[in-house]
């Protein structure tokens, strides 16, 4: 059943082009993201970073007010900060150095193969938003 709804919403995606998403709580988002139909990597990104990542980052990469920075920003494309920094600050945590939310805790719990698929959805979604 699940699956059948995922595949609904893609192909109306499809259909559809880019569309914009509001996602949940919208108190506090920092940037409109233009969501993009997402092909399975992308999609499983997406449910792997509603849960380990929204929460400060916001849906989508938004970010959050007073929280967590937006990802869908010039400042987090591909040439300056590369997959591997995305990497380093899940397995490491990070350093603020951007922005004034203070140092991003590692995220242990989780794994090498879940962060690939998280990069995965948030480049998807800054190639929607012009960041290349």
């Amino acid at each position: 059943m699940r699956r059948a709804i995922l595949a609904g919403v893609a192909a109306l995606g499809m259909v559809a082009g880019v569309y914009l998403f509001s996602g949940g709580d919208q108190q506090g988002v920092m940037v409109d993201v233009l969501v993009p139909p997402l092909d399975a990597e992308e999609q499983q990104g997406a449910e792997l970073y509603a849960r380990n990542c929204a929460s400060c980052h916001g849906d989508n990469g938004a970010g959050r007010e007073a929280v967590g920075p937006p990802l869908v920003h010039i400042i987090y494309e591909p040439s300056h900060h590369p997959d591997g920094a995305f990497y380093a600050a899940v397995q490491l945590g990070v350093r603020a150095h951007h922005w004034e939310y203070g140092d991003m805790p590692r995220q242990s719990h989780v794994t090498e193969p879940e962060i690939t698929q998280i990069i995965a959805y948030i480049r998807a979604l800054q190639r929607a938003n012009g960041i290349h």
